[in-house]
């Protein structure tokens, strides 16, 4: 019997990888690692293969998995002084305003190409280098700039990519303008590095050839990335936390992520004590469980040196106390994948809004991770070497009772997980299709420095009158808004029927094979 599989992926380029890799002879893991990395290839300054991913896994016929491909904090074995260097402060107008900082300073060590070869040893089916091959092909031959790309780069392209010369053939046409949706773009380097990752293996970035051109140009140009922070980092298999939703078994990562925690409490709630209190959907309550576990969040999570600790105390915080118990006070790519066997891979991955240095003669992009200042508020450089960053992603699994198998995710930093709430909660729980669930109008409520609440929104008649009942300060986005995310889904159900939802808020792309 053929493989068939339903991807929901960042674009053509992206999702026509995903079948490739099927008809390679792949599964579900495969069809979203190829679309993950042909994402990483054709989407300049949204996401890159020097960046951090999570990769959550339920095989057809075994227990779900997380593999934590995240960044960590670099600088083993450099002088303390090497500490608090080599950024850049940029001030951009993504998002309403936003100042954050980029150069060789702000990167962390990069653990995506890490999760993404183990999830393939782990559960993949088709050969390493086929899984790559379309990407290899759209570097080298060329590819069309996708919208979500285009667009990103059109507000961060002078302020973000503008200063290293390594970066500007990657986002500039030949006369020097930055490129647009539709224009063809190439990037030979890339296209030699991706062959040798598909030769050597994964873990070729991290030693050899690939891991000392990386640490050598961040010695050489005030980073902190070292050779010993490379050979060091290992992506990790953890169990997932698991939640009942309505009729189905919602599995999403764990701590040390913030994302999979405030995505299940958020979940929980809205679901309540029953399972099932979301059916009847309900904005002002959507507005409240946000604003308590957001702004929970902003207090503790946000300034953790321990983030696994700290995450399973709140999660048993929850358990016990309910909300009741809590006090009140970034650029990323995302792939879902489904097979006909029953197989599902959700994959999000992030490079920051990027350093906007590339590594020369690799192609590849640095991310700026920690440059994110609402990941790093206890300092962008506090940590101690070998410490995993704060994430929001939350790549998520679930089957249902019946037998239907989702995989969904988004990009969206913050907002990753609200967005997740409303679109998991609306078909899991309210009944809602897939596209229509992904579809619908968000809100997503934003703790602010002081830790003051202000109701970020589409317009939407249900949602301005909760946001008025609740008396928090206000911003309207317009009907619909990258903003608020970029969902991705693909569901096999019950009857064995494939199908996939892509967001319009982002250019997205589906295929059923």
């Amino acid at each position: 019997m053929t493989m068939r599989v339903a991807v929901a992926a960042t674009g053509p380029a992206s999702a026509d990888a995903g079948l490739a890799a099927v008809a390679a002879g792949g599964n579900a893991v495969d069809a979203a690692i190829a679309a993950m990395v042909a994402a990483m290839t054709t989407e300049p300054g949204i996401v890159s293969a020097l960046g951090g991913a999570f990769v959550t896994i339920w095989p057809a016929d075994g227990e779900p998995e997380v593999v934590d491909g995240n960044v960590e904090m670099p600088g083993r074995g450099l002088d303390r002084e090497r500490f608090g260097a080599g950024l850049r402060e940029v001030h951009t107008s993504y998002g309403g305003g936003l100042t954050l900082f980029a150069g060789h300073g702000s990167v962390a060590t990069p653990g995506a190409f890490a999760a993404l070869g183990v999830a393939h040893d782990r559960h993949g089916a088709a050969p390493w280098r086929e899984v790559l091959a379309p990407s290899i092909t759209a570097a080298r031959e060329g590819y069309r700039v996708g919208g979500a790309a285009a667009t990103y780069l059109a507000i961060t392209g002078e302020s973000v990519f503008s200063w290293d010369e390594n970066t500007a053939p990657l986002v500039r046409r030949p006369d020097g303008r930055l490129v647009l949706a539709g224009d063809l773009a190439v990037n030979p380097d890339l296209a030699d590095t991706l062959e040798q990752i598909g030769d050597e293996g994964a873990r070729s970035l991290y030693v050899g050839d690939l891991g000392a051109r990386i640490a050598a140009d961040s010695d050489a140009r005030g980073g902190l990335v070292t050779a010993a922070d490379l050979a060091a980092y290992r992506a990790v298999v953890r169990t997932p936390l698991r939640l009942r939703l309505g009729s189905w078994d919602v599995a999403t990562n764990p701590p040390p992520s913030v994302g999979g925690p405030m995505l299940a409490v958020m979940l929980g709630e809205l679901a309540g004590a029953d399972g099932t209190s979301g059916s009847s959907w309900d904005w002002a309550r959507v507005v409240e469980i946000q604003h308590r576990v957001l702004s929970y969040r902003h207090a503790v999570h946000d300034l953790s040196t321990d983030l696994e600790e700290d995450g399973y105390a709140f999660l048993e915080t929850i358990e016990r106390h309910g909300l009741a118990g809590l006090p009140t006070s970034s650029s990323t790519a995302h792939v879902s994948a489904v097979d006909s066997e029953g197989t599902m891979c959700a994959i999000t991955a992030s490079s920051g809004y990027g350093s906007g240095a590339t590594v020369p003669g690799t192609g590849m992009m640095l991310n700026n991770c920690l440059g994110e200042p609402e990941l790093n508020r206890l300092g962008l450089h506090a940590l101690a070497p070998g410490t995993r960053l704060a994430s929001n992603m939350a790549p998520t699994v679930a089957r249902s009772d019946a037998g239907d198998r989702l995989a969904i995710g988004s990009p969206g930093a913050d907002r990753i997980t609200t967005a997740l709430m409303q679109v998991l909660g609306r078909h899991c729980l309210s009944g809602a299709s897939l596209q229509e669930a992904v579809d619908a109008p968000r809100l997503h409520v934003r703790i602010l420095e002081d830790g003051v609440a202000r109701v970020e929104y589409e317009d939407d008649e249900g949602i301005s009158a909760a946001v008025q009942a609740s008396g928090m300060a206000s911003v309207s986005h317009g009907p619909r808004s990258m903003f608020f995310g970029g969902v991705g889904a693909a569901e096999r159900t019950a009857d064995s029927s494939l199908t996939v939802a892509g967001d319009p808020r982002r250019e997205a792309a589906t295929r059923v094979s």
